[in-house]
């Protein structure tokens, strides 16, 4: 009966063994994660004490951080400590908790995406409405349906995962419990359910790619329009930072949650994985910050005042 149960423990394949030096590239991921969190806690700390930085899109970008932040501390920890203590299991509470976090943090962060767009274009197209359009209440609020969205992906995805029957083989071909790792483990049909579960990526997907295409759109008719050079520099110099770092999520998550099956295999997926779930939060504050001017006289800023005392 323990094989055919949804709670027994799984066993993750993990990033190490496939590597021929495991030892070393333990070190760097765990360099790479506290890169991450360092990155992000200081953009959100420079934004929260630098009153130039009191902005909606500032406020977007720390959203984006603390989403980056609560991301890699889901899977990395995890795989690190099994690493570390020669242990690959997972019992399937454990399982089910990281795949909602992580499903819920994933789908939080297409819709916030989809936001910072959004803010960019009253920004640029709207700019004397921006003042009124864009209040702290409208930040909070777009902030909040975007978590908020992000969890009903989450509720609805994971429990209908874990509650399928386990009777072959519980090794998760991955470093974390992942939705696409777990189905191919369950021994009933799951294409009904893989079916849905592509409709409703696509929708997770799609809803958020139509805002962001017709913002950018609207914003580049706006700017053709513009008769100021500088204007047109900055309007690009502002967009150029958050099409960057859409065009790297999406991409992996396109690839993970919509191409069909035969474009899979674990490898892949794993190192599509590795790219948006290790990488990206640490690419996120540094497309932010190096090229930001604001950002920057922050930093300078907080670094000249803690020198002098």
């Amino acid at each position: 009966m323990a094989n055919h149960t949804g709670w027994s423990d799984f066993i993750l394949m993990g990033l190490f063994r496939r590597s021929k030096h495991p030892a070393l590239l333990c070190v760097v991921v765990f360099v790479v994660f506290l890169m991450a969190l360092s990155g992000n806690a200081v953009l959100i700390l420079l934004i929260h004490c630098d009153t130039h930085l009191h902005t909606p899109m500032y406020f977007f970008i720390s959203q984006l951080s603390l989403m980056d932040m609560v991301y890699i501390s889901v899977t990395v920890p995890k795989m690190l400590l099994d690493q570390v203590m020669g242990v690959n299991q997972i019992s399937a509470p454990e399982c089910g908790m990281q795949m909602f976090l992580y499903v819920t943090l994933v789908g939080s962060e297409f819709f916030l995406l989809a936001a910072m767009a959004y803010d960019r274009y009253v920004a640029i197209c709207h700019p004397l409405r921006y003042p009124v359009l864009m209040t702290h209440r409208a930040c909070l609020f777009l902030a909040s349906g975007c978590w908020l969205l992000g969890s009903v992906d989450g509720f609805m995805l994971t429990p209908i995962t874990m509650t399928y029957p386990f009777c072959g083989s519980r090794e998760i071909h991955h470093f974390f419990c992942e939705v696409p790792a777990i189905t191919v483990l369950s021994c009933s049909d799951t294409s009904l359910y893989e079916s849905l579960m592509y409709l409703c990526c696509v929708l997770m997907l799609l809803i958020p790619v139509v805002i962001i295409s017709s913002s950018y759109l609207l914003i580049l008719l706006t700017i053709h329009r513009m008769n100021s050079a500088e204007g047109r520099k900055k309007a690009f110099a502002t967009c150029s930072s958050h099409l960057t770092v859409v065009i790297l999520f999406y991409g992996a998550a396109i690839y993970t949650y919509m191409l069909p099956s035969s474009f899979h295999t674990p490898e892949k997926d794993m190192m599509v994985s590795v790219f948006y779930t290790i990488l990206t939060p640490v690419l996120n504050p540094l497309i932010y910050s190096l090229r930001n001017k604001d950002v920057m006289g922050a930093l300078k800023k907080m670094l000249t005042v803690r020198i002098v005392l």
